[in-house]
């Protein structure tokens, strides 16, 4: 019998991004830019197509990602809820069994009371959204600022703490990056990359949001109407059409974005290449992954937030020498729930039974069981948001279809903008339209897939313990 010194317990090393889309990596296909040490993960480990996360927004995915639990029982459901440190998360249980544990970088679920870091060795992190520069760090402590620009300095802070671990036991360092959140401000080594280069427009730029419900119609997050100067760090030259000022503002944002994402790929390689000249990269599960999608000018929008695929999808690639094969890659399912379970069953640790998510486990070692899921479910809490303006709702994605419901009626209030809007639905066919630009639903040939896919969201919302709002 394998005695509990005898298993085999491998360091874990988690970096993760804000807002960095899956389409901005090389890994993934990226037409617009090149990202060769987050490539190296994924094509010595495994990359992941279709992982996707249950709340397209910052605080609410780290609360997931922390506890393996959807946001209606965590308790972050938008940016504005802390999160509780008392409740359990994975960090904690590997803490209590052995594991160094650290975490630097973004937080962003609040601070002070019961919300700053719990189940940490040690821990670093950004007050609030943190600055690019010259930012701000809270620790146990106190506060500290520190010089120089934030990715850098999160990387530094990383490698110092990993050069002094205990090397007799195992970590499990949570690397979390500011970049590229808005407003995007890179550092200097990389302010000229594609200063003479046109990005290149997605295909769906110019979308009308014709055929579509009116969340859609309504959101603000249009680069051409609704980004500020503050994003694109000046206003357009006089004398252009609407049409041009739009471009003009979508390759100001683009390459800013793209700067951040330069920097952030070159501090990945650094901790690539230090787990390389310690001899310890066989033994450590490095992730990359960022806390939702990100529209890159998708629609003609910036952010996230909605269940489009953009938003939804996250970039995920893992390596681990010792069980993962290289250049895999799996179209199976995962969530950002599912992490928390997939750490603790590399650690030998049993995960408690109030976790909704599922070890990841075996998708990396190349398999797929025959009950993995089929269908994932889906809900965005923070209705009309001052700044984005983006309709609650909830959904299902299958491997073909997705289906979202918005439910405006619902919270509408007097003189709001959906004080007298009836819910919609929106129903997408991927398979015949991939980038969502017709909906479908109440069209007679997909009655009966409507039908099947209501249920499938009802017994999917009851599974997770969440309340549907009434359906019409």
């Amino acid at each position: 019998m394998t005695t509990r010194a005898e298993l085999r317990r491998p360091n874990i090393l988690f970096v993760m991004s804000d807002d960095h889309a899956s389409h901005a990596m090389s890994c993934y296909g990226s037409r617009i830019n090149n990202t060769p040490n987050i490539d190296r993960i994924a094509n010595e480990g495994i990359r992941f197509d279709h992982c996707f996360c249950t709340n397209s927004i910052c605080s609410p995915s780290r609360a997931s990602i922390l506890t393996g639990q959807y946001n209606h029982l965590n308790g972050v459901k938008s940016i504005d809820d802390h999160f509780d440190g008392r409740k359990q998360t994975f960090p904690k249980l590997l803490q209590a069994d052995g594991y160094q544990t650290a975490i630097i970088g973004k937080w962003h679920l609040g601070h002070g009371g019961f919300a700053d870091p719990t189940g940490f060795d040690y821990w670093s992190v950004l007050d609030g959204q943190g600055d690019y520069f010259n930012s701000e760090f809270i620790e146990e402590g106190g506060r500290q600022r520190i010089a120089g620009y934030v990715t850098d300095v999160i990387a530094d802070k990383s490698l110092e703490w990993l050069r002094k671990r205990d090397k007799d036991r195992p970590f499990m360092l949570m690397c979390h990056h500011k970049a590229p959140h808005r407003p995007w401000q890179p550092d200097e080594r990389h302010s000229r990359m594609y200063e003479d280069v046109e990005i290149p427009y997605p295909e769906t730029f110019d979308d009308d949001y014709a055929n579509r419900a009116q969340a859609a119609v309504q959101a603000k997050m249009r680069i051409g109407r609704d980004m500020v100067v503050t994003d694109t760090k000046g206003n357009p030259p006089e004398g252009l059409s609407d049409e041009q000022a739009k471009r003009w503002k979508y390759q100001r944002y683009i390459k800013d974005y793209l700067r951040c994402v330069a920097s952030i790929d070159d501090n990945v390689g650094r901790l690539l290449d230090y787990l390389e000249a310690e001899g310890i990269a066989e033994d450590t599960i490095v992730i990359y992954t960022s806390d939702q999608g990100f529209f890159l000018g998708d629609h003609g929008w910036f952010d996230k937030r909605f269940m489009y695929e953009e938003s939804l999808r996250m970039p995920f690639v893992v390596r681990y020498p010792r069980e993962i094969a290289p250049g895999s890659v799996t179209e199976s399912m995962a969530l950002n729930v599912d992490f928390a379970q997939t750490f603790l069953d590399y650690a030998h640790i049993e995960a408690p039974a109030d976790m909704q998510g599922r070890s990841l486990r075996p998708l990396l070692q190349g398999t797929t069981p025959d009950d993995w899921r089929t269908a994932m479910y889906y809900r965005y809490w923070m209705h009309l948001d001052e700044h984005h303006h983006v309709y609650s709702h909830y959904g299902i994605r299958t491997d073909r279809y997705k289906l979202i419901y918005y439910y405006a009626q619902a919270l509408g209030t007097p003189g709001s903008l959906d004080e007298n809007r009836p819910p919609e639905w929106e129903l997408f066919d991927l398979n015949k339209d991939p980038y969502e630009l017709k909906n479908v639903y109440g069209l007679p040939e997909y009655e009966a897939v409507t039908s099947e896919l209501k249920e499938e969201l009802h017994r999917l919302q009851a599974e997770v313990s969440d309340l549907p709002v009434d359906e019409i």
